[in-house]
């Protein structure tokens, strides 16, 4: 075991698969010779030259098309976005093709693509640098979502989504890419569509994914000191979702409490929401509780922002009234 970083990691995925593969292949802006905007590609321009880390004009709907008209033709690309956010010049390319031709090819035709980069906010960005569109595309069939909390489940679903035969959403965070954690010397993959119980509890079940999983985890150490056990949910994959493992809990626990940072209206937690009371309602002892962003554009001003982002001590308020217990 070695520690890395989150960008060491994904540069390893990256790296440990293209020497296995020529088809694999990186292209986005400043991958190459910058070694990536946030220096997760560190190394591999070095190693696999200009033919394989492409370094690209600022024009996501063009390179976008041209990855996916490439997957469809036998390579499998890694496309690195400086920001989900600015995917969405490409979006139509994603929705439209990658996510359809192999249907709409009656199977001639299959897309084996990973679509990468950071979601969410990451600070004073600013609103339409700052979004969290996790719900976007895990709403489009023929899309799966992977949003990792941490470097060790990051390499193994990075390694897994490339891969995969299906395009592939893979949603990191710009906050996380510092973080540092072991890994272990030798191979290993993480199945997509699983989710990972990070802690056992026995009185809440506490779902969450990507980044704010450390307040989750959080939360539940700073309660289990007050007597309270929360089981603590990292979906890891949002589409798709492992319902199974949520409901096990919730049969369990017998409470649910959803903490997501995106905005409330058709977010995953709503999707969670649904299907626990139409699957699981018998078990349930309280009303499910939901932990969003407010249904506001992210603000720019320090303190706007942390009045939007999701707080720890209310992740712990709404802990406290799925229990009844008075904060």
């Amino acid at each position: 075991m070695k520690e890395y970083t989150f960008r060491e990691v994904i540069a390893q995925a990256m790296s440990e698969e293209m020497r296995k593969d020529e088809s694999i292949f990186l292209m986005g802006e400043e991958v190459a010779e910058y070694n990536g905007a946030y220096k997760a590609s560190k190394g591999m321009l070095d190693e696999f030259g200009a033919k394989r880390v492409i370094d690209t004009p600022i024009a996501e709907l063009g390179f976008t098309g041209i990855a996916i008209g490439a997957a469809m033709n036998g390579n499998r690309p890694i496309v690195e976005y400086m920001t989900f956010n600015f995917s969405l010049v490409g979006i139509d390319q994603i929705i439209n093709n990658a996510a359809k031709i192999r249907q709409m090819s009656g199977g001639q035709w299959n897309c084996p693509i990973v679509f990468r980069g950071p979601t969410g906010s990451a600070g004073q960005l600013g609103a339409t640098h700052s979004q969290a569109l996790e719900s976007w595309f895990a709403n489009t069939p023929g899309l799966k979502v992977v949003v990792p909390s941490n470097p060790y489940d990051a390499k193994g679903l990075l390694k897994t989504a490339i891969q995969d035969n299906d395009p592939v959403i893979f949603m990191e965070s710009e906050q996380m890419y510092g973080d540092k954690m072991e890994i272990p010397e030798e191979e290993y993959y993480i199945p997509i569509g699983k989710a990972d119980i990070k802690k056992e509890g026995k009185d809440v079940t506490l779902v969450s994914f990507g980044k704010i999983m450390k307040m989750a985890i959080q939360a539940a150490e700073d309660l289990e000191k007050e007597g309270i056990s929360v089981e603590v949910i990292d979906l890891r994959t949002v589409r798709p979702l492992d319902y199974d493992t949520i409901l096990e809990s919730v049969k369990k626990t017998n409470r649910l409490v959803i903490l997501e940072e995106a905005w409330p209206l058709g977010s995953i937690a709503t999707e969670i929401t649904y299907m626990v009371q139409q699957k699981a309602f018998d078990y349930l002892d309280a009303p499910i509780k939901r932990i969003t962003t407010p249904d506001a554009p992210a603000p720019y001003s320090a303190p706007l922002f942390a009045e939007w982002f999701p707080k720890l001590e209310k992740v712990k308020e709404e802990i406290k009234n799925a229990l009844y217990i008075k904060a």
